[in-house]
């Protein structure tokens, strides 16, 4: 009788997505792969597999959080991949950076998250493993393979271990109904939304609350948290209109200066993220999810050509 078996697999990662790297690893099991980045002195760096990875399926944790930097290193490991003979290349990305650019909203823009596509398919990637796009459609830039996982199921068993009573979910602004109406119909409790107006990028001018949040236990629901003041509006909004708690969760932890004073100082009880991007500030608002675990098992079921759909609790 013949029998096969597949062939081994490697992880490895950049500069800054290490404490990812050796979270999934110890997830896994393994060891993290040897890699080298040498930085020289006019800020070129090169890239360098320590170890041989030929006929390998070869997983790159790299989110692209600022600055661009790890996407240059991330693009480097790729094409370093394949020029040594890697099987297959996977890029794990726990954050997929300038996602907010997904569209032509103004006259003489760029496509960012379009052409960062671009950038990855032309380095040789075969497949990308990522949480939480800004937008869904960005999938569709790709003409490779695209895995989307959902913070959800980390976050729901999280929300739920709260045991709260009263409970509404809210979204800070409309483009995040969606989102936001999946976990109010996973939980079973009403949806309220926020509508904003932007004075420009980053600034809010003014919010009003859609739905009744009297007297309620609120949990704010969105992807990312930059500069904070979005989130924060919306919670000193709701408490206003009679809230007993404003809690917040978002996927990603950007967290851009002022964001944790911004935080520190409104009414928020609870900011709750993952460690897509490392969150390395003093703030005691603040609770951290890891999602290693979500990451290292959608690894071993692509490397074992199993259904990964066991991760989308709610979408």
């Amino acid at each position: 009788m013949c029998t096969t078996t597949l062939p081994p697999f490697k992880v490895f990662s950049g500069t800054n997505s290490r404490y990812m790297c050796e979270e999934i690893c110890k997830e896994l099991g393994v060891e993290p792969g040897q890699m080298n980045i040498q930085h020289f002195a006019d800020g070129e760096f090169e890239v360098s597999f320590e170890e041989s990875i030929r006929g390998h399926e070869v997983f790159l944790v790299q989110s692209t959080f600022p600055n661009s930097d790890n996407l240059m290193e991330l693009l480097l490991m790729i094409d370093a991949a394949k020029r040594a003979s890697a099987r297959s290349v996977i890029a794990v990305m726990p954050y997929f950076g300038w996602a907010r650019q997904d569209r032509k909203d103004k006259p003489r823009v760029s496509i960012a998250a379009k052409l960062v596509a671009n950038l990855l398919m032309a380095a040789g990637v075969n497949r990308v493993i990522t949480m939480d796009l800004h937008a869904d459609q960005i999938q569709g830039f790709f003409d490779v393979p695209v895995d989307h996982l959902y913070g959800s199921s980390v976050f729901i068993p999280y929300i739920q271990s709260l045991k709260l009573e009263d409970m509404v979910i809210a979204t800070p602004d409309v483009g995040g109904a969606k989102r936001a109406n999946s976990y109010a119909k996973y939980l079973n409790v009403p949806l309220v939304l926020c509508h904003k107006q932007r004075a420009k990028a980053n600034v809010v001018a003014n919010m009003t609350v859609i739905g009744d949040v009297k007297d309620k236990n609120v949990i704010l629901v969105d992807d990312m948290v930059d500069t904070a003041g979005t989130i924060t509006k919306a919670a000193d909004l709701m408490l206003a209109e009679g809230a007993k708690s404003v809690r917040a969760l978002a996927s990603h932890a950007i967290m851009s200066d002022p964001a944790t004073q911004r935080v520190n100082d409104s009414g928020l009880t609870e900011m709750i993220f993952t460690n897509s991007i490392p969150y390395t500030k003093d703030c005691s608002k603040v609770t951290v999810l890891s999602i290693a675990g979500m990451f290292a098992d959608t690894i071993r079921r692509v490397h074992e050509y199993q259904s990964i759909s066991s991760q989308y609790l709610i979408k």
